[in-house]
């Protein structure tokens, strides 16, 4: 059996003020693409299919259009979970006319699905809250998939009983995966869970969220230990880290397959992937991580010469850019018009002034019987170090000269 998994696809999300959608659709395809190439007999979408509770039309177009395609157009089943960028009723509501297509949306935890059967397809004969059994016509043992969307103190109340505000989120899913795998997970099929939680290894490094990510490590209340997934599953499919990284063992990982773009500039330089898992009953699975191409690179780069960045850049155009120029003065907007002007992917440029013999200018008096634009410069230069440029001194007597006229009138 061959399982594609992948996560964070975070439709919608923009960097800064830059739109990301062509990227997505492009990344989209490749993950398509993939899928058709290995074969694969499931796809696993582990949560945060979008970047808004309210995403925009484009985006849902594209999850809705993008699901139809990785299922073959109802060949092959997709299970697609909410994570905690998602709503989980948004994920929900689509599901009567979903399964019909092989779409398999869960938005709340312990959620019940339906038996289903597909003609050529697949069928759902067994199924009970956060659990689900599917069998493949081609394959003579079934597929039994543990499913924990985003689960926050609320959605556990809800949906798990959990009424203890002060029990642990690790007893409460620890004990609900327990249960369930001890009554449907047996060696005579393939177990695997699905979760988007922040989940790392007991007593392992603390592994970082992504930047500008909705924080679930907040005090480390909602960290979860992967010592807590029975030992029954074979494979933890994860969604929430943007990075792929393994935070279970060899003989049962727990992995993070990370998000099909860099969404941040922290993530600059990372190989985004999709991981396909080959797996048999009563076997240790094996994975592939397969690296996705589509996207433009992040980088972040610092200049002490403008005309280093403005050749840099023009070099790669493909590139969104973190730019960062230091000098002894203050850019001017003929220098910042430069810097467009070179390239189209400029997401921050971010002026850095150096301040030589600060120390000993910041303790020179201050004239006060100096006139006002005198006082401004003498002020500008104590505080940053250096003289304002022209620029700024013609705004500073533009403001100066509006002030003097209201107040003669």
């Amino acid at each position: 059996m061959k399982i594609l998994h992948t996560a964070d696809w975070h439709l919608g999300k923009r960097l800064d003020y830059f739109s990301r959608l062509e990227e997505q659709k492009a990344v989209l395809e490749e993950i398509c693409e993939i899928a058709d190439r290995e074969a694969v007999d499931l796809v696993v979408v582990a949560g945060d299919l979008f970047d808004t509770f309210n995403p925009q039309v484009e985006a849902v177009e594209l999850l809705y259009r993008t699901l139809r395609r990785l299922t073959n157009y109802g060949k092959r089943p997709v299970i697609a979970i909410a994570g905690n960028h998602d709503s989980a009723d948004r994920i929900d509501s689509p599901d009567t006319l979903a399964r019909e297509c092989g779409i398999l949306f869960v938005g709340n935890p312990n959620a019940h699905l339906n038996p289903l059967h597909l003609d050529n397809s697949f069928s759902i004969l067994k199924t009970a809250p956060g659990f689900l059994e599917i069998t493949f016509p081609h394959l003579d043992y079934p597929l039994r998939i543990f499913i924990t969307p985003y689960a926050n103190e609320l959605r556990l109340k809800q949906y798990l009983g959990l009424e203890d505000k002060a029990k642990a989120l690790n007893e409460a899913l620890a004990s609900n995966w327990k249960e369930l795998a001890e009554k449907y997970a047996d060696n005579q099929g393939v177990n695997i869970l699905v979760t988007h939680l922040y989940m790392l290894k007991r007593g392992g490094e603390i592994l970082e969220e992504p930047e500008g990510e909705k924080p679930l490590n907040i005090g480390h209340a909602d960290l979860i230990y992967s010592d807590g997934i029975p030992p029954q599953i074979q494979y933890t499919a994860l969604g929430h880290l943007h990075r792929l990284q393994n935070v279970g063992s060899n003989e049962r990982p727990a992995l993070y397959s990370g998000s099909p773009l860099a969404y941040s500039f922290a993530e600059a330089g990372q190989e985004k992937h999709v991981v396909i898992v080959d797996a048999t009953p009563n076997t240790s699975v094996e994975f592939t991580k397969i690296p996705l191409q589509s996207g433009r690179p992040l980088h972040r780069k610092r200049f002490s010469d403008l005309d280093e960045a403005i050749t840099w850049l023009q070099r790669n155009p493909d590139a969104l850019v973190e730019l960062t120029i230091v000098s002894d003065s203050f850019l001017s907007s003929k220098d910042i018009k430069r810097i467009h002007e070179a390239h189209d992917g400029i997401i921050h440029i971010i002026p850095v002034v150096t301040k030589q013999d600060y120390a000993q200018k910041s303790q020179q008096p201050v004239n006060l019987e100096q006139d006002v634009t005198q006082l401004f410069q003498d002020y500008f230069k104590h505080r940053l170090g250096q003289d304002p440029n022209d620029e700024i001194m013609d705004l500073f007597k533009e403001i100066v000269h509006s002030t003097t006229e209201s107040e003669e009138q």
